[in-house]
């Protein structure tokens, strides 16, 4: 089995390389409409070009898991703006995709915390809609939406679990169904649990991604262990291995606040029993230390007996 590790939006390993360079709509409406939109295209292209720059990066050091920021276009989807963003950028968004799928990487998007299904308010759902949209028409100017997922969390509780789970599942079916076929969900560190999560995720039929983190700081009697028959049965029409995320607390009383890097002690119980389950697993690094982060876990657990490196990235079992 082979367990691939990547990691977050920004190489730190390189040198102003940032994906995520952004105008805010206070500034954009100073601007005269000519200025506006030499503005929004030349933040998109440094956001593409830098994205191919660190693809670039994670092919030269053997990391195949990598997540793309959700800002690669700026006020995508501000009302007042939302404006064509694939036309201009046509072949760039055409050249991130080539390369993706030339030395066959594996690419996802996380939209932020406001991208949710569980609101009683309906312009809530409408945003997470666009939001969601915006995500997709990114993917499929790639042509990689039939094989890249989009990573959301179920949402808030509302003061009412039960009923927040039934807008969820009220809420997301109005979805485009081809972009609900690309949608993974998550467990959160206070609302959802794994398992709360993973049985709206096989209501839908969608891909379950298991935060193990998230999962230790929101902990409720189902040890994980016994979910990843489940777990990878989400995974099963995708034909792909099952994605989880892995980070480590930043200290005791900040349980749910994410570390530099990740402390192998704490990762070790989950490493463990993934190669206990004995299939392969995409393992994406949440620490703050982004790559850095990613290639220092990999080297740490390839000293272990039992694990071997053969990628930058990769670890053999």
């Amino acid at each position: 089995m082979i367990l691939r590790f990547g990691y977050v939006s920004t190489a730190l390993s390189l040198w102003e390389a940032s994906p995520s360079r952004t105008l805010t709509f206070t500034n954009w409406k100073k601007l005269d409409k000519d200025s506006r939109t030499k503005k929004l295209h030349h933040l998109t292209e440094q956001n593409l070009k830098n994205t191919m720059r660190i693809l670039h990066y994670n092919i030269a050091h053997g990391i195949e898991i990598y997540r793309m920021s959700s800002s690669l276009v700026p006020l995508a989807t501000h009302p007042e703006v939302m404006w064509d963003f694939v036309t201009p950028f046509e072949d760039l968004f055409k050249e991130i995709g080539a390369l993706v799928r030339r030395y066959h990487l594996r690419v996802s998007f996380h939209p932020n915390q406001f991208t949710l299904f569980t609101s009683p308010d309906d312009h809530v759902t409408s945003n997470a809609i666009i939001d969601m949209t915006y995500h997709y028409e990114m993917l499929k100017a790639m042509n990689l939406h039939k094989e890249s997922t989009i990573n959301i969390h179920v949402g808030g509780m509302y003061g009412n679990k039960a009923e927040a789970i039934n807008r969820f599942n009220r809420n997301f079916v109005k979805l485009d169904q081809d972009i609900r076929m690309q949608t993974t969900l998550e467990n959160d560190d206070k609302t959802y649990t794994a398992e709360e999560t993973l049985q709206i995720c096989e209501e839908h039929g969608v891909p379950f991604v298991f935060d193990y983190h998230h999962h230790i700081a929101n902990f409720e009697n189902v040890e994980f262990e016994k979910l990843l028959p489940r777990i990878y049965a989400t995974w099963g029409r995708t034909g792909r291995a099952p994605k989880f995320h892995l980070s480590s607390p930043k200290s005791e009383q900040m349980i749910r606040a994410h570390a530099e890097y990740v402390d192998l002690e704490f990762a070790m119980p989950f490493i463990k029993a993934l190669k206990t389950y004995g299939k392969s697993a995409d393992i994406m690094i949440e620490a703050k230390a982004k790559d850095k982060a990613a290639l220092k876990l990999v080297e740490e657990i390839s000293k272990l007996r039992g694990f071997k490196r053969v990628d930058g990235g990769a670890i053999k079992i």
